[in-house]
């Protein structure tokens, strides 16, 4: 979105409230989600940009739906990730280095939101999600599900046998 602003330049308002969806599925769309992470909503974001004497601020909320599979379990999972939104706002030609993170430019009166909301809400998506945070995952023998009970696996824990020959150290030193 790019958000008209002049008003809060010109000092003729204090705050600049919006609110506005970004379609996920959409072909104009960079929001590419990790392979296996379907978006089911477009972005739903609310904000505000603030006038304190000069000093210009952005904030806002970004929340997006998701359906995936626990990184664990492989269970179906779906739910809403939240993204918190805060930048200072500065006009084109007052900055040194205008490609600092900390700063949205404002060209010509516009601010441009979506590119920097985009970048961000993609970069701080979990890279991993779970059904629970405490999920137990599947038996690494049987595959069954361990967050419904146990399976008849035999416990006998199994060494990786790259790594045989130095339980067969530990062995020989207990004998000692």
């Amino acid at each position: 979105m790019v958000l008209d602003i002049t008003s809060l330049i010109n000092g003729k308002a204090p705050k600049i409230d919006f609110e506005y969806e970004i379609d996920a599925q959409g072909e104009d769309t960079d929001i590419l989600p990790p392979s296996d992470v379907s978006f089911t909503a477009p972005v739903r974001v609310k904000g505000i940009v603030t006038d304190n004497a000069g000093y210009m601020a952005l904030s806002l909320t970004a929340e997006i739906d998701y359906i995936s599979r626990c990184a664990r379990c492989l269970e179906d999972i779906s739910g809403t990730f939240t993204l918190k939104f805060n930048r200072k706002v500065a006009t084109k030609g007052t900055l040194q280095d205008e490609d600092n993170d900390e700063y949205v430019i404002v060209k010509n009166g516009f601010l441009d939101i979506d590119r920097e909301l985009v970048d961000d809400l993609l970069l701080e998506f979990p890279a991993k999600l779970l059904c629970k945070e405490e999920c137990k995952g599947l038996c690494s023998k049987c595959g069954k599900n361990l967050n419904f009970g146990e399976c008849d696996c035999p416990k006998k824990k199994e060494i990786d046998p790259r790594l045989a020959i130095l339980q067969k150290l530990l062995e020989n030193d207990e004998t000692m």
